[in-house]
């Protein structure tokens, strides 16, 4: 079964996720630690556990996504897993963050495997489904457990609110489809983790979101 961490890390009060099960491996998702004490705080957790990072994953690469990505590649040797449109964000997310919010982080390691939809990424004896949806950022995907009912979905869907389109990469066209036409299709059950904020359920958002206002096309 997998155990769920969320950390709240940065200005930007990004949440990380830390996904393991009973094996101790486990991943780390959009690590954002920024200062010393948050990126202490994360590597003490994974070791007081004594659990074995196996894949650095990210769901998009905004600067508050990607803050902690150089130290989590480089402690526990691993290569960054996000899909290849994300490469240009990577690129030039330090810059933008420095110059528009005056954060300086630590240069992230370059994309070395690349996720596209249906893939699976495995741990333990767990296993996330790699679902494609963009909008909020052209490489955005999201990771979904189907025994648990759970999806981590970085900045697509919110509780009662939806990704911003106005950063690197945004369409709100493109995103309403992604939340309409692709997490929409998931049962009612199922629990969103996002990327900033608290969880809410498919069920509640697919009949209260303010996406609804904008009507998606056709399936992506």
């Amino acid at each position: 079964m997998i155990t769920i961490e969320k950390f709240t890390f940065n200005p930007f009060q990004e949440n990380t996720y830390i996904l393991f099960d009973e094996t101790k491996e486990c991943v780390v998702i959009d690590p954002g630690c920024y200062d010393h004490e948050e990126k202490d705080r994360l590597l003490k957790f994974i070791e007081d556990l004594e659990l074995k990072p196996v894949q650095l994953l990210n769901t998009h690469c905004h600067v508050d996504h990607i803050l902690g990505n150089n130290i989590i590649a480089n402690h526990y040797d691993l290569k960054l897993a996000a899909h290849k449109l994300e490469r240009p964000i990577l690129e030039h997310s330090p810059l933008w963050g420095y110059q528009k919010y005056g954060i300086k982080g630590d240069q992230s390691p370059d994309i070395e495997i690349f996720l596209e939809e249906g893939d699976i990424v495995e741990f333990g004896n767990s296993k996330l489904e790699v679902i494609f949806v963009p909008g909020h950022s052209p490489g955005h995907i999201a990771f979904v457990n189907h025994e648990q009912r759970f999806i981590i979905n970085g900045d697509v869907l919110f509780k009662g609110s939806f990704g911003r389109d106005d950063l690197p990469g945004g369409n709100i066209q493109v995103l309403s489809n992604s939340i309409q036409n692709k997490l929409f299709k998931f049962s009612d059950e199922y629990i969103v983790y996002a990327g900033h904020m608290g969880e809410t359920t498919i069920g509640h958002e697919r009949h209260s979101n303010p996406i609804l206002q904008f009507p998606p096309s056709k399936s992506i």
